[in-house]
């Protein structure tokens, strides 16, 4: 009888011990990533990693001019489309120091936050809905526009804005304290900025 007991209670803290393993594997943390030659720690809010990498310091210098530090450094959940310094070179002459100037404050604020959606939005989350969606799915931004995921021939996924742009996802599911960042290679461009392009014009 006692043999039989020490038995059991060898099983059961085995089985024990076994299920602590199974589950430390299931809810291991993010690890740091290194992102064109920064460390971007899922401990750090999105604000605080884009601070410390050069190659976000036009993100960063829109953050802080829209007043926004609030949002990408705050608890809530936000998941950012982010382009690098390369994509807000692409832009067009003057269109980036137009909307940085105060006049033009509200529009970039509408511009920054369209780079953004609610809650922690995965690759998968999104591979998931365009499969729903019979090859395309639609997400609403912080801004209240819409962005159109696809994936083209290449396997990528890809998201046109309202401008008719597209931009492909170059870096997937980075973890931040408050959300994910997916970095673009293409500054995701709302509505408006066609008209500020127009107005851009020499008469």
């Amino acid at each position: 009888m006692n043999k039989l007991l020490l038995f059991l209670f060898i099983a059961l803290n085995s089985s024990l011990v076994f299920a602590q393993k199974v589950d430390s594997s299931v809810n291991k943390p993010a690890k740091a990533r290194n992102i064109d030659g920064t460390l971007m720690s899922p401990s750090k809010t999105i604000l605080e990693n884009v601070l410390a990498s050069p190659n976000f310091s036009t993100l960063t210098t829109i953050i802080k001019a829209a007043d926004s530090t609030n949002t990408f450094n705050g608890n809530n959940q936000v998941t950012i489309f982010a382009p690098g310094n390369k994509a807000f070179e692409k832009l067009p002459a003057g269109q980036l120091d137009t909307l940085l100037l105060p006049a033009h404050k509200a529009q970039l604020i509408i511009l920054l936050n369209y780079h953004a959606i609610t809650g922690k939005v995965t690759s998968k989350d999104i591979l998931r809905q365009i499969k729903a969606g019979n090859g395309q799915a639609t997400f609403t931004t912080l801004s209240g526009g819409t962005l159109i995921a696809r994936i083209n021939e290449n396997r990528n996924i890809v998201l046109t804005d309202e401008s008719g742009g597209q931009s492909i996802v170059s870096r997937f599911d980075i973890q931040q304290s408050n959300g994910i960042l997916h970095v673009v290679t293409q500054v995701l461009m709302p509505k408006f900025t066609q008209e500020l392009q127009g107005s851009n014009k020499p008469q």
